[in-house]
């Protein structure tokens, strides 16, 4: 039997912003209706951690990155619209 496939995701804060705590807020609840136990998601504050935001040609936040399954992709914003945000990423197939 082949493992599920797991989905992973970079979340690009700045500090505890409202923009930043929506989109945190809105990634979880779209990771967990779409993707529940198929993913890993990591946050990174661009205040503590400038240099890993401009390795990944972040410069705006809140910004997401889906590491994998490739190719990559990348969208910046609260995350608000689950349709959007899945067909930006190349996950248009989740939606439902």
């Amino acid at each position: 039997m082949t493992a599920p496939l797991v989905y992973r995701f970079r979340l690009y804060v700045a500090d505890d912003v409202p923009n930043s705590a929506e989109a945190i807020a809105n990634l979880a609840a779209m990771c967990d209706q779409h993707l529940p136990g198929r993913h890993e998601v990591e946050i990174v504050d661009v205040f503590k951690h400038p240099q890993r935001a401009l390795a990944d040609g972040i410069f705006m936040t809140p910004a997401l990155i889906k590491l994998f399954p490739a190719p990559v992709r990348k969208i910046a914003g609260t995350l608000s619209d689950v349709q959007i945000v899945l067909h930006a990423l190349g996950l248009g197939n989740l939606a439902a």
